[in-house]
């Protein structure tokens, strides 16, 4: 099996839950910030778990 398939899952898993966080309560941010850090780090995971899912099944 292809370490990168379970890891995609995974990152992708881990990105939709953060883009949901951010997007329902944008008010839990980082204390001295007032960017909606869920929403940013959730979007870029979600990406990362893709290009893995994407890398796996090119490779097979």
């Amino acid at each position: 099996m292809d370490l990168r398939q379970p890891s995609g899952w995974f990152f992708t898993l881990l990105g939709a839950l953060l883009v949901i966080t951010g997007l329902v309560s944008p008010e839990a941010r980082a204390p001295l910030t007032q960017v909606n850090i869920n929403l940013y780090a959730g979007l870029f995971t979600l990406a990362f778990g893709g290009i893995l899912l994407w890398l796996a099944h090119r490779a097979s």
